[in-house]
């Protein structure tokens, strides 16, 4: 399999990408790991300026050579590229997997909503970084090479979507959300207050309450900030309170997360 991976958000380094290189290269010698250039461009937050953000993106998903493309890391500047990319994407597109997590998933939710190739929220070259982030790196490679142990564990036939939650609050009610009638929504959060959470999951499950999904399954909420006060309720009864009161069926929880635990869940139907 030849993975293209670009940047649609946040730069990265070359040197994180030798190591992701060096670690396909020795375990999975049956993938070829492209990292385009824009990966380690720079401009301010991003990985270069829109224009070329977007160009690489379409590059890699266009390129018949190329069987998936793998968004190196979120960040932020992904629905600044989205429609637009959308409005380019070729036949070769649509025989793709498009992987990542975090911001990317503004793109997943845009090509699932287009319905080109499969997308699926997955560990990004990104967590080779973290603490046990070769297993995060290795679990997205040897989905791609067909093992499916790295697969949320309730995932069945009842067709599910992942999010980071910020990000999903943010798309509904845009052009790039998708259907999600009959899913289970799954969704984590990083680096938030547990207010914002809240606030979150009010506006998220008051839009999903009209959307006929399946339900709601939390992941972790993690690294949150100490705030002046404690706020007084933890993540798992904010998501109760909120999906009660908007009729939105609380599932549990799911083992996704900003974390080298993150699973992997295709879009869709798992299997």
């Amino acid at each position: 399999m030849r993975i293209a991976i670009c940047a649609p958000s946040t730069p990265f380094t070359q040197k994180d990408a030798a190591r992701v290189t060096a670690l396909a290269a020795a375990e999975f010698p049956q993938h070829e790991l492209h990292f385009h250039d824009q990966c380690f461009a720079a401009q301010g937050h991003f990985a270069g300026p829109d224009d070329l953000r977007l160009a690489a993106l379409v590059e890699c998903a266009n390129d018949p050579a190329f069987d998936a493309v793998w968004f190196v890391r979120g960040g932020y500047g992904a629905n600044r590229i989205a429609a637009d990319a959308m409005a380019r994407m070729g036949a070769a597109a649509h025989g793709k997997a498009f992987l990542g997590y975090s911001d990317g998933g503004t793109l997943l939710a845009a090509l699932y909503r287009a319905r080109v190739g499969r997308q699926v929220h997955a560990p990004m070259p990104v967590d080779i970084r973290r603490d046990g982030g070769e297993a995060a790196v290795r679990r997205t490679l040897a989905w791609l090479a067909g093992d499916e142990s790295g697969l949320e564990l309730s995932l069945d036939e009842t067709p599910a979507v992942a999010f980071n939650l910020m990000t999903l609050a943010m798309l509904v009610g845009t052009e790039l959300t998708p259907d999600l009638v009959g899913h289970v929504v799954m969704v984590e959060e990083v680096s938030e207050h547990l207010y914002a959470v809240d606030r979150l999951l009010f506006h998220l499950t008051h839009h999903l309450a009209g959307c006929g999904i399946a339900g709601l399954r939390l992941g972790r909420v993690s690294e949150v900030p100490d705030n002046d006060r404690p706020f007084g309720s933890e993540p798992d009864a904010m998501a109760r309170y909120w999906c009660e009161r908007h009729g939105v069926a609380y599932l549990g929880r799911a083992d996704i997360g900003h974390d080298a635990d993150n699973k992997i869940v295709p879009f869709g139907v798992s299997s």
